[in-house]
Parts: C-alpha cells; structure tokens; sequence
C-alpha cells in the first residue's frame, strides 16, 4: 500500500484544476493502483483518468464549486474500484456534485451545505465490479415487459423462473414489469424483477431526497428524478428502468470494496469500507467513516448536484 501522505491543507491549497495533477496525489493514486490492481498499468491507468477527470471537472462549475478534498477523494476512488469515467452511452463512472450539511448553520437558522464531488458507479461499473469479484459469471441485458406481452414470474424453493413472450403489438407507451436473468459464479441462474409498483415507490423516495425550497409556495417541493416521466406516455425512461432493474438485482448480493467518497447509482450517500487516502489533517474528519449502503443507461443528468442529509437515510437505498 502507498506511503505517500497528502494532506489536508494541502489538497485545500490546491484549485479544482490542479489537484489530480499535483505530484503528491499522482504519486498516491499510482501506488494504491499498483498495490490494489497491479503495477504494471499503474502509471498509464493514472495518465487517462487525470486526463478524463479534469475534462469532466472542466465542463461543470458545479463539479469545480466542490471542496477540493472531496475532489481528491473521488479521484483516489478511482484507483479503488479499479474503473474508469471516461465519457459515453456506455460510462462505468462519473462524477456528480452532492450537496452535504456541514453541521453549522446560518445567522437565520438555516443549515448551511458544502457541495462534494462523488464518484459514482454505473450499472456497467457495477458489473464488471461483480464479474471481476466472481460473483456472477454472466448477466443478460434486461428486458422490458409491456401492456401485452406475455409474461409470469415463479419462485419454488428459492428456484426463480421467468416466461416470457413478446407481443408485437403490445402497448409501447405503458411498460409494466423489466427482469434480468443472472448466471451466479457457480452456475445457476439468478433472476431480478421489477413491478411498476417499485419504480413508482422508488420515485416517491426519489422526490423526498431531491426537495427543493419554493419561495412561492413557501414550503418544500418533492421532485422526482425526471427519468421517472420522460419516457413515452409520460411513463418512466426505458433506459432508466433497466438501471434500476440493475440496481434491483444485486441488493443482496455482498458489498464491494468502494472509497469513501464513491456511490452506486442509487445510494443515497457514500459509504467507506477503508481508508485509502493517506491524508493528514482535521479536514479528512468532515467525511463520514461509514453513511448507508449501495443501473444500464447514460447516467441521469443531474448537473446541478442533488441533495444529500445522511440523518434521512431510511428510505430503502434509493436516491433517484
């Protein structure tokens, strides 16, 4: 493991820009990758993602208002899942503002939030994470069932099966159920189901995290991830919903290893397993050692940060 040390004055010296190329924080991250994945990609591992990091860094003012070590903490995570946010349809992670309360308040009264930056792991990242953790062999794309289609689920004895039948003409505007079959490490098949039921309760939970303040009404506003109704018919986003079909499958299955400052899609805040960050300093104490636990599609535009209160973390483990 690394022995280089960076603190946290240091990291906070340093601008948005500059913190992934600061000699000591290369020097960490390539010595944590070495030691966690191999040295031999260390070095060119740490050149691609400086160079993916800070052009997602430079493309938001959200992303650069966060701390600066909240900044350092999402790069180093990088090196502890062992992925990659190199931009696309098919991204593994990205990075995404989250707003956090620092515990102090206003001269009204008012909580007073900080933004952080979080790594945050997509349903491919989460895959490849499992497949490289030999808990899965295999898992098919999911599958969306419409208004028409065939379809019924079983369980007997912990044995799952799925029929399935297409229907050509079914009713494209009104999805009703999506599923995934999954081959498990010792070869038997493992299947997720989602109900419109559980997207429905999941967007109900979506609106309690993401509230917002309206001056007008004078009170706080629920809102739903849009996802939730941008698909056809004002029904939920299709690439969305195998996401969460994703996410869905693997909530029993064991944890992974991830960073402090890292969350799968739908977690409603970062969680640490262990400190990989070498830092020294009061400033590293603001990040919680443990905050609660853990989907398909180009991650959900949330460019604009979302909100995050770790004492309301009871609602299932679902953000948006």
């Amino acid at each position: 493991m690394s022995k280089v040390n960076v603190s946290a004055q240091h990291v906070a010296s340093l601008k948005p820009m500059e913190i992934v190329k600061d000699d000591l924080v290369r020097q960490r991250f390539i010595d944590l990758y070495g030691a966690l994945w191999g040295e031999a990609n260390a070095e060119a591992t740490y050149e691609r993602e400086a160079i993916h990091f800070n052009r997602l860094l430079a493309d938001s003012a959200n992303l650069k208002a966060c701390t600066p070590v909240s900044i350092f903490i999402a790069f180093i995570d990088l090196a502890v899942c062992g992925l990659s946010v190199e931009p696309g349809t098919r991204a593994l992670a990205y990075l995404q503002p989250r707003g956090y309360k620092t515990g102090a308040k206003d001269a009204n009264g008012k909580d007073i939030y900080e933004q952080r930056c979080t790594l945050t792991i997509s349903g491919y990242g989460e895959l490849i994470q499992r497949t490289r953790a030999g808990q899965i062999r295999h898992a098919d794309n999911p599958v969306i069932v419409y208004e028409g289609d065939g379809f019924s689920f079983t369980d007997h004895n912990g044995t799952k099966s799925v029929e399935y039948t297409l229907n050509i003409n079914h009713n494209s505007e009104r999805p009703v159920a999506c599923f995934m079959r999954i081959t498990r490490a010792d070869g038997s098949i493992d299947y997720a189901v989602m109900l419109e039921e559980d997207w429905r309760r999941l967007a109900g939970y979506s609106g309690k995290a993401n509230k917002k303040w309206d001056n007008n009404a004078r009170a706080y506003v629920e809102v739903p991830n849009a996802l939730y109704s941008s698909g056809e018919g004002n029904r939920i986003d299709s690439g969305f919903l195998m996401a969460k079909c994703i996410k869905h499958a693997f909530k029993t299955y064991p944890k992974l290893r991830i960073g402090r400052g890292t969350t799968y899609e739908a977690d409603e805040a970062p969680r640490q397993d262990d400190d990989f960050y070498g830092m020294t300093g009061d400033d590293q104490q603001q990040y919680p050692a443990s905050v609660p636990t853990e989907s398909f599609a180009p991650a959900p535009d949330t460019s604009a940060g979302v909100t995050v209160d770790p004492s309301q973390s009871d609602n299932d483990d679902e953000t948006f």
